[in-house]
């Protein structure tokens, strides 16, 4: 145990899209490691915001009809209430477009500029003669000039990764109207990056936490840095002290969010926030592997030219694939965390163990409906919860509660044993490895129970079932402790059934092998539900249908495939339909179930359009359908046809005159 305080961070979500899977990769075993620390006894902060400067966000509320401000506090409130949701919870959440982190990072930059960290300089960068712009980032599009590959703005993301600094994309083209870019000079500023060469070398040869991120950047920094443009030509972000006409990079401003977080808890706390940013605090960074530049280059270089504290370590998660393929929104491989997941009621703490217990955090982790079901039902409900269940069960129908008998050593041992083990691997930011310790310890319960049968027992020598019951409420109780971190509402219910009055929370782990008091039982119910087949077949018509429509919309792009001929067009066969009956489907905010008269028959249609018409209001309407599609099974409910809309707001195509149901489109 350290003396020392803990603040531990999250990256920030990016506030132009909403919660996905990808996202809780990082912050579930964060929240994990925090909640694991304070049951060990440790001092710890747990601070996270979101980042809601830089060009995506401008684009995005720019496509919305909205402004940068109006985006980011939507989904700023969207991701605090998501976390929440999924027992992510910071003692504090901020947002980058707060007063103190605009204050803060002037402050930064102002310490940076007194210390000889930062110079002005004329540079040439993309400009659109059609929009009348300068290009920052996202707003220009063309070729790595390092590999080749395609390249957005500031960074090469489909290729070798680099940092791209502004004007350096080749062949440059304006990503609002195609129009290909022309290089115009603009004076910049810039941090002295390079200088900072044998301070990072020897920053990251002691920099803790996981070996993906301290090795990839210390490749990085041998292979020779390059001074980095912190400004940007935006209307949207925190202004450059003494220039109107620019804003801080968003890379500049994001970080320093953690600081001015830190400051704001602080002040609602009662706290001195220069105790964890002035030296002295162990600094835990969580982040995606995608970001690990910034945060183990750019970022420590930044803190130490301003004159504060250094991250002590670095935990790099691996990237997610969804039904082994690359994690994509647009070609929609993509599992949204509150309409896929726990708008259907599915519990946050069996996606949290899934996330955790899959793989190792630094390995790429595949998802896919059918092993998330798996492990739900062989470990969660065969194992652990079983195990838990009839455990309780039985101390609570033939012992009436916890019976006056003090646990064995050997259990005393095995707990022991696995507290260690945990111990070792949370140290190392092992998580899976900690959670097979801790089923490893529910295995070893079910083998207890099984080779004593104590329900057999019980009839023959009482005395020596309550001894077993005993030691199998002992590891319950070493189980309630060591699976908080990971299942929070889990261990929650486990506590209040051994009969705690108080929160599970509120103990440390050291108190695993104390004995409990004898007494009361509160009556026992089954931790986890099994996911049937049917509600998993369910599951996955959603992501099959997401993935669908996202390769149907690819073939309609003019930039896709080759042009549609007109024998294939009259392959779709297009006809009038009338609605004769519509519901919700039940478990969807999205799905309703149409009946539809297409003239020679009615048949099923699901549609997801029940955030834009009440049921009511389709009866009896005339609509297009696409008749020969083949069937797709949505939420247990065959599907045969698709009826069209258009744009966002899902706006039907409708005849203008009364047309007979069946009758073609052509």
């Amino acid at each position: 145990m350290s003396d020392a305080p803990r603040l531990v961070t999250c990256g920030l979500p990016y506030t132009n899209g909403p919660c996905h899977f990808g996202h809780l990769r990082t912050y579930v075993p964060a929240d994990m490691y925090v909640r694991y620390m304070r049951l060990r006894g440790e001092e710890v902060v747990f601070i996270c915001g979101s980042d809601n400067h830089g060009t995506p966000i401008v684009v995005s509320a720019e496509a919305e009809g909205t402004t940068p401000a109006e985006l980011s506090r939507r989904y700023h409130d969207h991701f605090d209430t998501t976390f929440r949701r999924m027992g992510v919870v910071f003692d504090h959440f901020g947002m980058t477009d707060g007063e103190t982190n605009h204050r803060r990072t002037r402050r930064i930059i102002r310490a940076l500029e007194a210390n000889g960290h930062v110079y002005a300089e004329r540079v040439e960068q993309s400009y659109c003669s059609s929009c009348r712009r300068f290009l920052p980032d996202r707003y220009v599009k063309g070729l790595c000039p390092h590999c080749g590959a395609e390249a957005r703005g500031d960074e090469c993301d489909q290729g070798c990764g680099k940092h791209l600094e502004p004007g350096e994309i080749r062949e440059p083209v304006c990503t609002v109207c195609d129009t290909p870019a022309e290089l115009r000079e603009q004076e910049h500023y810039f941090f002295r990056l390079s200088s900072f060469e044998p301070f990072l070398l020897e920053h990251l040869e002691h920099l803790k936490g996981t070996a993906n991120a301290r090795n990839y950047a210390l490749g990085w920094v041998r292979d020779g840095l390059r001074d980095w443009c912190i400004t940007r030509t935006l209307d949207w972000g925190v202004r450059y002290p003494g220039r109107e006409d620019l804003v801080v990079y968003v890379w500049v401003d994001a970080p320093i969010g953690y600081i001015s977080f830190t400051e704001e808890w602080a002040a609602a706390a009662g706290a001195d926030w220069r105790r964890y940013w002035c030296g002295g605090a162990e600094i835990t960074h969580f982040i995606g592997g995608d970001i690990t530049y910034h945060h183990c280059i750019f970022w420590p270089a930044l803190l130490e030219g301003a004159g504060y504290g250094l991250p002590n370590a670095v935990v790099a998660s691996g990237m997610l694939k969804v039904d082994d393929h690359k994690f994509s929104k647009s070609r929609g491989y993509v599992v949204w965390t509150n309409e896929d997941y726990l708008d259907l009621g599915l519990p946050a703490d069996c996606l949290r163990y899934y996330l955790v217990a899959s793989t190792s955090h630094t390995r790429e982790l595949n998802f896919s409906w059918r092993a998330f079901a798996d492990r739900v039902n062989n470990e969660l409900v065969n194992t652990f919860g079983n195990f838990v269940h009839r455990t309780l069960h039985f101390a609570h129908t033939r012992f009436g509660g916890i019976p006056a008998v003090e646990a064995g050593a050997p259990v005393l041992e095995a707990i022991r044993d696995t507290l260690a083990a945990v111990d070792r691997a949370m140290e190392e930011y092992e998580f899976k490895v900690a959670v097979d310790a801790v089923m490893g310890l529910a295995a070893q319960g079910n083998n207890l129970i099984q080779a004593n049968a104590p329900w057999k027992l019980v009839k023959t020598d009482p005395e020596a079932a309550s001894r077993v019951i005993a030691d199998a409420l002992q590891i319950v109780k070493a189980l309630a402790l060591l699976i908080d971190p990971v299942m929070p509402e889990t261990a929650a219910r486990i506590w209040s059934m051994l009969g705690q009055q108080d929160g599970v929370e509120e103990h440390r782990l050291s108190e695993s092998t104390e004995p409990l008091e004898p007494g009361h039982l509160a009556l026992p119910a089954p931790l986890f539900a099994r996911i049937e087949e049917t509600r998993l077949q369910e599951l996955e018509a959603v992501l099959e249908g997401r993935v669908a429509e996202a390769e149907r919309r690819a073939r309609c792009e003019p930039d896709g495939e080759a042009p549609l001929t007109i024998d294939e067009f009259a392959r779709m066969e297009l006809v009038i339909a009338r609605v004769v009956s519509a519901e919700p489907i039940q478990n969807s905010k999205k799905l309703l179930r149409l009946v539809v008269d297409i003239g020679a028959e009615e048949r099923e249609i699901v549609s997801g359009i029940a955030g834009f018409y009440a049921p009511s209001d389709l009866v009896g309407r005339d609509v297009v359908v696409i008749a020969n599609l083949a069937p797709a099974t949505l939420f247990g409910v065959e599907s045969r046809g698709m009826i069209l809309a258009a744009g966002d707001e899902a706006s039907l195509l409708v005849p203008l005159r009364p047309v007979e149901p069946g009758t073609r489109v052509r």
